[in-house]
């Protein structure tokens, strides 16, 4: 956990510096693909999905050191070679992961976070899962099990080969000649995010579009068909929390309605998208038939509301830088609390950003957790040894974020509403 935190205090700050390189760049070439909303529901998905990482809350029912035990034929040192294979071995369990994530209703819903946003820019890779309660990667890992491809090399190799998938969320990289022959590039991927029909499910291999072309899930990007990003069941939200569970609580809610209990049973291993006959009449879903008709989301908020937004923000990548460097030195029950707190700060803002009614009770919730927490602990996790007076600081921000938000909600024109034109 400690390394994990100390590779992240390096790698966040390096995305959003290559995130913004990219939106200054589009700027001044006239092809802005960021909206600031979206970004910031990107940006706080990832946050998410790296508090839930660094404090271990996915249930791993197959882990790779279990199976590794279980069936390794060989015993392999650590060598350069045994590196290569091991990253070979993560990108062909990745391609067929993702493709059951694509394939299979339950597990659409620990992948369709990143396939959320209606833009498509280096953000969008940040979008990553919380949802993926249960973690069952060690079965695609069979390959490198059978070989003895040692547990430590595959934990050292995992994170590095789900960075390395950063760089292609990107819509100003042209197509790469030879290459598109051999790695997944931003062509490749850009088709992947498409809800195009012809796009659909299509280019889901990580590193290397040779599975995809071994397995015939390989498209190419078509100039005379231009991508539309998104879902075809348009979250109409940006707060990272709704998105990661709606598809859940639709089956949830499918489940129950179905009269069937054989429709019950199945609806959460049928195709994606399949509902049971009975309650997809009586409670219809709106889904995108025609993509070139898809209106973007976009709530009519103020321009107080979205400066307010970028200063949560800024507060929340305090808070969790605060968290990651001093990780080592909070006990875990009290990581767990201020990972809380910022699940609650997160969702708070973002659901201020949608103009949602519960916004304020949930930004009550985060008040009273965080002055809990100085009120129980007697500072701020231990911040004040680096930082005198800074409990003060963070009760003064409580008290401010309440105040500013009860201005806003209570403002007569804080109803949720949505802009009908394109965003």
């Amino acid at each position: 956990m400690e390394a994990y935190a100390a590779v992240l205090l390096y790698a966040i700050p390096g995305f959003i510096l290559l995130i913004i390189v990219e939106a200054i760049y589009g700027h001044f070439k006239g092809e802005d693909y960021f909206d600031g909303m979206d970004t910031i529901a990107s940006l706080t998905s990832g946050t998410t999905n790296t508090l839930k990482s660094i404090l271990g809350l996915t249930l791993v029912i197959v882990g790779y050191e279990w199976v590794h035990g279980k069936i390794a034929l060989f015993n392999f040192e650590d060598t350069t070679l045994v590196y290569i294979l091991s990253f070979i071995c993560i990108d062909f369990a990745s391609y067929w992961s993702h493709r059951l994530n694509h394939h299979v209703n339950y597990f659409w819903n620990t992948h369709v976070v990143h396939h959320s946003s209606e833009e498509f820019n280096l953000a969008v890779a940040l979008r990553q899962t919380i949802s993926n309660i249960f973690s069952i990667g060690g079965l695609f890992l069979i390959p490198a099990a059978l070989l003895g491809l040692p547990p430590k090399v595959i934990a050292v190799i995992a994170p590095l080969h789900l960075f390395a998938q950063f760089w292609y969320h990107t819509r100003h990289i042209p197509k790469l000649g030879i290459l598109e022959y051999i790695i997944v590039t931003p062509s490749q991927h850009r088709v992947h995010h498409a809800i195009n029909p012809i796009y659909l499910d299509k280019n889901l291999g990580a590193i290397f579009c040779t599975w995809d072309r071994m397995f015939g899930t390989f498209q190419e990007e078509l100039d005379d068909i231009p991508c539309v990003y998104g879902v075809k069941r348009q979250p109409m939200t940006w707060n990272p929390f709704k998105i990661n569970f709606q598809h859940l609580w639709l089956l949830i809610t499918d489940a129950w309605r179905a009269q069937s209990y054989w429709d019950k049973l199945r609806i959460w291993f049928m195709p994606t998208g399949w509902r049971p006959q009975d309650v997809s009449v009586n409670y219809p879903v709106e889904i995108v038939e025609d993509p070139y008709s898809m209106v973007k989301y976009a709530p009519k908020i103020s321009d107080q509301i979205k400066a307010w937004s970028w200063f949560q923000f800024a507060v929340m990548q305090i808070f969790v830088a605060h968290m990651l460097i001093y990780i080592a030195k909070i006990p875990f029950d009290q990581l767990l609390i201020y990972g809380l707190l910022i699940g609650f700060h997160i969702y708070a803002f973002t659901a201020l950003m949608d103009k949602d009614r519960y916004a304020f009770l949930a930004e009550i919730v985060k008040t009273l957790t965080g002055f809990g927490i100085l009120f129980s602990y007697g500072s701020w996790f231990n911040a004040e040894s680096f930082l005198p007076g800074a409990s003060i600081l963070v009760g003064g921000y409580l008290v401010l974020s309440l105040a500013v938000v009860s201005y806003m909600v209570l403002k007569k024109d804080f109803t949720r509403h949505y802009d009908s034109s394109m965003a």
